[in-house]
């Protein structure tokens, strides 16, 4: 019995309910501390994940491998009925079948060390969720004090953007900020030796250590020559990017549906073709990336198209006006949700690469139609959104001008 009640914790089937109130046997747990989880006892100031511990011991430790909530609280002698109970009460809250492997937990004990009081799972650096096995088997979740710090970076590119803020030790996350902040103003696929970047930003930080990035404040990156300043600025509600003049940073269009690939064949009229071994027009560009790499609606638009054909395989297309239309090729599977009539926004994941259809190996073929032809997406000047309206450029310049004072500060050894 005892296993079928422990299998539906683990998500596979259901029973009844009891009280939480006997949950805990009373037994020594410092024994089983040594065959569990590395645990480490824990220094901690008067409260804890908003809990008064004045009069609790503090243990933690991770989950392991095909671990479950069932298989960490029986170890404290914990009965099922509790379990089942917590469970039951952690729906719409927390979904008790998403607990992931490595993930760190917390235990609080009583005074005399015999019981458990409270079960914290951490889902994250920042969120974690309370099972209150005491008595109420109440759960609930909570987040952590974050903090802001204002932070610099600036770099000269000799090989790659990824490598110039690695080499610095900085988050691989901020590479996907500031080529989202510069997406529609910069081919990120033709960064060239010379380029370089500042920019300013804020990372969030959870008990003196940073667990993320927050935003970016003000950046400049300079691309063959040429300066691109990005301030954030509220506008109608939203954040949004805007350079020196108050002009939008967002186009109608990004510049390319994949984060940081190749261009492995451009569009031409007369390409030999790999599959086929003779020359026919390619009119796509064709970006090499691993199987699964995510799929970007490049612009605001309804999916006309989400099927299957022999030569373009699994294949999405969007028209986003009367003017653009959009299509993307050879995907190893379209997203769930996308189909004919929906409505996507721009940067929205529409499928992922794959290699299906008339392919040799694993690329995205994009193809961009403007006025019913297949043009040359990368060749197209694209319109921009409405700028800042002239009420607000007074106003927005006294905001951005400090801002920009600060990157233009710095001085990048770089082709000017």
């Amino acid at each position: 019995m005892k296993n079928v009640i422990k299998g539906f914790i683990a998500g596979l089937i259901t029973f009844g309910a009891m009280s939480c109130e006997t949950s805990n046997n009373n037994t020594e747990v410092n024994d089983q501390l040594t065959t569990d989880s590395i645990y480490v006892e824990v220094d901690t100031s008067e409260y804890l994940y908003n809990i008064n511990i004045d009069t609790l011991v503090v243990k933690e430790g991770k989950i392991r491998r095909n671990q479950n909530l069932s298989d960490v609280l029986t170890k404290y002698d914990i009965d099922y009925s509790t379990i089942y109970k917590l469970a039951n009460n952690s729906k719409g809250v927390f979904d008790v079948r998403r607990i992931k492997y490595g993930q760190k937990y917390t235990l609080l004990f009583g005074a005399d060390s015999n019981r458990v009081d409270y079960f914290i799972y951490e889902e994250d650096d920042i969120n974690y969720v309370v099972f209150n096995v005491k008595d109420s088997c109440t759960v609930y979740k909570g987040e952590k004090p974050v903090t802001l710090q204002k932070k610099e970076v600036h770099g000269d590119i000799t090989s790659s953007l990824y490598q110039t803020l690695t080499d610095q030790n900085e988050s691989p996350l901020l590479v996907n900020l500031l080529s989202d902040v510069f997406a529609w103003q910069i081919d990120f696929f033709h960064i060239q030796k010379g380029d370089g970047f500042k920019v300013i930003f804020f990372e969030k930080v959870v008990e003196d250590s940073v667990v993320g990035i927050d935003h970016i404040e003000a950046a400049m990156f300079r691309h063959l020559g040429k300066d691109y300043y990005a301030f954030d600025y509220e506008y109608n509600g939203k954040q949004e990017y805007f350079d020196e003049f108050g002009n939008s940073l967002r186009k109608e269009f990004l510049k390319a549906p994949l984060h940081f690939s190749r261009i492995s064949s451009s569009f031409s009229r007369r390409r030999y073709h790999p599959v086929q071994k003779r020359y026919k027009a390619h009119l796509g560009t064709d970006y090499a990336a691993p199987i699964g790499t995510p799929i970007h609606a490049v612009g605001d638009g309804e999916i006309i198209a989400a099927t299957y054909s022999k030569y373009n395989g699994n294949y999405v297309k969007i028209r986003h006006n009367s003017v653009y239309t959009t299509q993307y090729l050879h995907m190893n599977k379209i997203k769930k949700g996308i189909r004919r009539g929906v409505r996507v926004t721009q940067g929205d994941v529409i499928g992922y690469v794959g290699k299906t259809g008339l392919a040799s190996g694993p690329h995205l073929c994009y193809r961009f139609w403007k006025n019913g032809k297949q043009v040359d997406s990368r060749k197209q000047e694209l319109p921009s959104s409405e700028p800042l309206p002239d009420s607000l450029i007074t106003s927005y310049q006294e905001q951005i001008m400090p801002l920009k004072l600060e990157l233009d500060k710095v001085d990048l050894i770089m082709s000017k």
